[in-house]
């Protein structure tokens, strides 16, 4: 039985809700020591217990300094955290490199929905994904005969996301008194975010009515149709790696391709992310340059919903780097991307100037793209979700003992010993 009494585990911020705190408690009963802590009311009101609570007053400046003490004086020996770029997590993951501290990234599934990603070191942009050939990647795959899933159609727990995002804020909002010294790593005040968050919960229904019927006049159209897979402007996928700091300026570009590079026949859809909640007002910068390049009835807009639908008859796909990409490339649909991604191999993803693309595509190598895929659910994505209740037993019936693990997940499956695959089970 492997002794885990020298295993230290500090959390910094986590998803929202309460998946932090069910994964400390079940390291806590593998034997390893926890601490957590927390930058807000927000994250302390998920953290259930004091004793091994870190409340954290200071400001950004004075962190680097506080956490290497907190490294220090608890001898930790691993991080834990929620996305990799928000600048407390930069800094807390520089220090842990430079003292060899094992660095645990959680992120949304690269596969998502119904796949978490969990890595070492860093996620998106910072992952070891990016230094990976698909040749790499298929000479690892000898050692493995999983049964690859198919990809799930839609976000299984979007509605839990968006209550656990509103009570978060809730708390950051009404309770916050004691953590005023720190910036928000978010560019919107935290009153804006949190009636954003609480509008999108109250306008569900009324928004999914807008999404079918543009849906409807889209699949019932009869054009062919390229479709833009949008993200959240805020995200740090988008705001971190990609060239782009504003969702107009990418949108300007994809319009302009396409009044240049289509026949008039063709259409252009915009598909906003699921949670868009409204902080840009994206509709009305489609239809403004929509109407600057003379193609204002040859453009779309869908607020959100199922992506699956959508792709089925579409003739290209164009993102920043979202993760539905994948998904584009699942159906051998032609897909160009603008940022840095994980899946942005040129084996499967498009390196045309973007009207050319439009105008003549390129299609990716469906066997090269299903080897990635199948490599990556081999290794960092694991079933399971962060925000429902079913999702998080799911997850955490295989994460914790990958994080207990001597070796990433990338190097497990090169050595042989990488552990069974539990078969993926839709749960809400």
């Amino acid at each position: 039985m492997t002794d885990l009494s020298n295993r230290r585990f500090l959390f910094l911020q986590g998803p929202h809700g309460p998946f932090f705190h069910r994964l400390g408690k079940m390291l806590r009963t593998a034997g390893g020591a926890v601490w957590r802590v927390g930058f807000n009311a927000g994250d302390r009101a998920f953290w259930f217990g004091a004793d091994n609570y870190i409340s954290y007053q200071g400001t950004l400046d004075d962190w680097a300094t506080y956490f290497a003490d907190l490294v220090d004086c608890h001898k930790i020996t691993d991080i834990v955290l929620y996305g990799d770029t928000r600048p407390i997590h930069a800094q807390a993951v520089a220090h842990a490199k430079s003292v060899g501290l094992r660095v645990h990234v959680f992120e949304e599934g690269y596969m998502r929905p119904y796949w978490v990603t969990y890595e070492r070191g860093g996620t998106n942009g910072n992952s070891r994904l990016m230094e990976l050939s698909v040749a790499q990647m298929q000479e690892a795959l000898a050692l493995s005969d999983l049964d690859v899933p198919t990809p799930p159609a839609r976000w299984g727990d979007m509605r839990h996301h968006v209550f656990y995002g509103a009570l978060y804020h809730w708390f950051v909002l009404f309770r916050n008194r004691n953590y005023r010294k720190l910036a928000r790593h978010r560019e919107l005040p935290v009153m804006t975010e949190a009636a954003l968050y609480t509008k999108r919960l109250l306008l569900m229904p009324l928004i999914a009515l807008d999404r079918r019927i543009a849906s409807a006049r889209i699949r019932h159209g009869g054009f062919p149709y390229h479709l833009v897979l949008m993200q959240l402007e805020h995200d740090a996928s988008f705001q971190m790696h990609s060239p782009f700091t504003r969702m107009s300026e990418f949108i300007e570009q994809v319009v302009e391709g396409f009044a240049k590079g289509t026949p008039k026949h063709h259409h252009l859809v915009f598909k906003a992310h699921p949670l868009e909640n409204g902080r840009s007002p994206l509709r009305k910068i489609i239809q403004d340059l929509a109407k600057q390049h003379g193609v204002t009835k040859r453009v779309h807009y869908v607020r959100g919903g199922k992506l699956a639908q959508l792709l089925d008859n579409a003739r290209t796909a164009v993102t920043v780097n979202s993760t539905a990409g994948q998904q584009v490339l699942w159906r051998s649909i032609p897909l160009k991307v603008f940022g840095t991604a994980v899946y942005s191999k040129p084996e499967f993803v498009s390196e045309q100037p973007l009207t050319e693309f439009f105008a003549n595509p390129s299609r990716p190598d469906s066997k090269a793209f299903k080897d990635y895929r199948r490599y990556l659910l081999e290794t960092s994505q694991v079933p399971g979700g962060f925000y429902s209740a079913g999702g998080r037993r799911q997850l955490m019936r295989q994460v914790v003992d990958m994080m207990l693990s001597e070796e990433d997940p990338y190097d497990a499956l090169r050595s042989g010993k990488v552990p069974p695959r539990q078969p993926l089970r839709i749960v809400t």
